[in-house]
């Protein structure tokens, strides 16, 4: 059923279309130009050069933004996920959670094609893709627990508390730009780099270039421990989100 409902949701935004599933690939491919543009031909940014070597900035920051855009997919749709569903709440019998899966699960598409428009841009710019990019699927794993428990939490919030939308798009816009996204965490002082450890997102951007961009693997004790704080986050978002349910129909 999550599959199925995936599925209706994508196609569904790009119904009607001229291009339809096409737009899904061309955008990040023109989000990429156009970062490839400014960042490199007008601002003239460069990343850490010892670091990346061959790779352009915008393929590095387009990495960063493949993780941000997931995340930010997933949170920015929550609060409105059983609030626009209210025939799945009040005239049928339908597992609310499913929703929140959904969510996910398209957000997850969009990610997997600007992930392949990122090949490709590598593939056309002379940069190398090392072997280990082939683990990158394990690491939106890691993610996806804590995507999950997110979006239950904030699905909930949503019912009861309708200004979460507008505080929500503010969180996710700030903990994009609180994520080394635009920066290498080195860009920072050492004294204060470690409290980019608590933006959820800075372990999976950094290790996503890792993965597909300097062929390194990211660090087994952070690996571990990101999937714990992942799991737990699972647990509490769902828990939350199963306690509060009972009172979805009298709300909506």
């Amino acid at each position: 059923m999550i599959v199925e409902l995936c599925r209706r949701d994508i196609s569904g935004r790009y119904r009607g279309s001229m291009g339809g599933l096409l737009w899904a690939f061309i955008n990040p491919l023109l989000m990429l130009a156009i970062y490839s543009f400014v960042f490199g031909y007008i601002f003239k940014s460069r990343w850490n050069v010892a670091t990346s070597g061959d790779v352009h900035f915008s393929i590095v920051l387009f990495v960063g933004l493949i993780i941000s855009n997931f995340f930010s997919e997933c949170l920015n749709r929550a609060p409105q996920l059983v609030v626009s569903n209210p025939n799945y709440v009040k005239k049928v019998v339908f597992p609310l959670e499913t929703l929140s899966w959904v969510a996910v699960g398209t957000a997850l598409f969009h990610a997997i094609i600007s992930t392949i428009a990122l090949l490709v841009a590598m593939f056309l710019t002379g940069a190398s893709v090392p072997w280990t990019a082939l683990l990158f699927p394990l690491l939106l794993l890691l993610f996806l627990p804590m995507l999950a428990g997110l979006t239950w939490l904030f699905a909930a919030l949503g019912v009861y508390f309708r200004d979460a939308q507008q505080i929500i798009v503010v969180l996710t816009t700030s903990l994009v730009f609180l994520a080394p996204i635009f920066y290498p965490r080195s860009s920072l002082p050492a004294r204060y780099q470690w409290l980019l450890s608590l933006n959820p997102l800075s372990y999976v951007v950094e290790g996503a270039r890792s993965l597909l961009l300097w062929g390194e693997f990211p660090d087994w004790q952070a690996t571990l421990g990101y999937l714990l704080v992942s799991c737990a986050v699972a647990w509490l978002g769902w828990s939350a989100f199963q306690v509060t349910r009972r009172g979805f129909a009298d709300v909506i």
